[in-house]
């Protein structure tokens, strides 16, 4: 329960203040060129929380659908306009001052998302770094020559310190169906170059994952197999596991480590196992069921535990990346153009075929991003954060009616034409919006189920 509660409060905090600042590009510009703004609101229906301020007695309203939020400006197309207010009405500005209101919400969203990266970066990302664990056999990375232990160094020419930036180069190289070089550091120190060719690679961004359909694994170290908690309701408390246990056999075959004991499991969904565990320095034994659940279309076995992370280890793997206040400007911004880009290139993909729509997350699997990255740390949730902004400033951007893009068009056909689009014309955009993102929506929502019944 305390997990849904954390989701559900990161997922209201981080929603709430993309939201906030969206709306506050579009509010502050508006201000700025005059236009009188009559509502500020976060979130959708009916209003919880109004205040009203300044000379223009706007008001700043919370719904209670927090899942968006607008700016109402003073419109003649929505209502009688007072004369003496007519020239601070929106449609009454000239189209660069129309134009510039609605690029403010998506490019407030990339500003922040700088500004997130660029505390990140300050304050320093922990990480681990790319060290490839077990290889596929006649996998894309197989034929590529990579090897366990390799250590990506860079990719496609950039560097590559941890597995979030090697993972972001990867997946650019697979968008683009490209043949890439890169460059690893071998177990015995010594560097080679090997060619990744992913131009004949239909299925690369199919479900199941980058990694595991390019064949490779992440490296991870090697912890006891402690317990730290169960999940309510889980075979592993059913069985009797408790925090403080430690796996030492199963099935009569030692468990040298928490990876093989969950490799052990992984391959006995639905089977019987017994297991001896250690206990305030005593031996006990255990009946152990996992359950079966489906990942990638195949039957795995979980059992609902999670392991106790020691408190001091000398773990070689992980590393921090951490620049001065001045570089980490330009490496923020850098970072958000190419989230910004790599994310445009995932979209196109999906519309092309290339990159599968079950890639598309709805607000259940964000709430659970939103937890999971707000328990593992500070910087964790500020990328979470950068992630999603840059997410939001981009799709308001697509040329669809009713987001700002769409907008965006309408004044971009009014300038080319020389007169703005009829109403008419406006009302059918519109329409055609609401189908497509109702759509959009809905399969995000249905992807999510799908991930939280069936795949987990």
């Amino acid at each position: 329960m305390s997990e849904i509660v954390t989701s559900f409060l990161a997922f209201i905090v981080a929603i709430s203040v993309l939201v906030a600042i969206h709306e506050f590009g579009h509010f502050w510009v508006a201000r700025k060129l005059g236009i009188k703004v009559l509502r500020f609101s976060i979130g959708f229906g009916k209003p919880f929380w109004i205040r009203i301020f300044g000379a223009d007695k706007t008001e700043f309203a919370v719904a209670a659908i927090p899942l968006g939020g607008y700016v109402k400006m003073l419109d003649e197309r929505e209502g009688e306009v007072p004369e003496q207010d007519r020239h601070r009405a929106f449609n009454r500005q000239p189209l660069w001052s129309r134009s510039a209101v609605l690029i403010a919400g998506p490019l407030f969203n990339f500003l922040f998302a700088i500004a997130a990266y660029w505390l990140m970066f300050s304050y320093g990302v922990p990480g681990l770094k790319p060290v490839i664990g077990e290889i596929n056999d006649g996998s894309y990375a197989a034929s590529a020559g990579l090897k366990a232990g390799d250590e990506f160094i860079k990719i496609g020419g950039a560097d590559t310190q941890t597995w979030d930036t090697a993972l972001t180069e990867l997946l650019d190289a697979a968008l683009g169906r490209e043949q890439v070089d890169i460059e690893v550091r071998n177990t015995d120190g010594g560097d080679r170059i090997v060619s990744l060719d992913l131009r004949n690679a239909p299925d690369i961004l199919d479900k199941g994952g980058l990694l595991g359909n390019l064949g490779l694994s992440v490296m991870r170290p090697r912890i006891p197999a402690d317990i730290e908690k169960t999940v309510p309701g889980s075979p592993a408390e059913t069985a009797g596991l408790i925090s403080g246990d430690r796996i030492i056999s199963a099935d009569n075959q030692n468990i040298e480590n928490w990876n093989a004991w969950v490799d052990f499991v992984r391959v006995r969904p639905d089977q019987d196992i017994q297991v001896s565990i250690l206990r305030d320095g005593a031996e006990m034994k255990l009946q152990l069921r996992p359950k079966s659940v489906m990942e990638n279309d195949k039957a795995i076995g979980q059992i609902g535990a999670y392991v106790r992370q020691p408190e001091s280890v000398d773990n070689p793997l992980r590393v921090k990346v951490r620049y001065g206040p001045l570089a980490a400007v330009e490496h923020a911004v850098v970072k958000t153009w190419d989230m910004s880009a790599l994310t445009l290139r995932t979209l196109w993909g999906m519309v092309t075929g290339r990159a599968s729509i079950e890639n598309i997350s709805g607000p259940l699997s964000i709430a659970q991003y939103a937890g999971y990255s707000a328990k593992t740390g500070f910087a964790s949730f500020l990328k979470f954060l950068a992630i999603v902004s840059i997410s939001l400033g981009v799709l308001n951007l697509l040329p669809i009616p009713i987001l700002d893009g769409g907008h965006l068009l309408y004044n971009a056909i009014e300038w080319v034409s020389g007169k703005p689009l009829s109403m008419a014309a406006q009302e059918v955009g519109q329409r055609i919006g609401i189908v497509a993102m109702l759509g959009l929506m809905s399969l995000a929502f249905y992807n999510d189920i799908s991930r939280l019944f069936f795949n987990s």
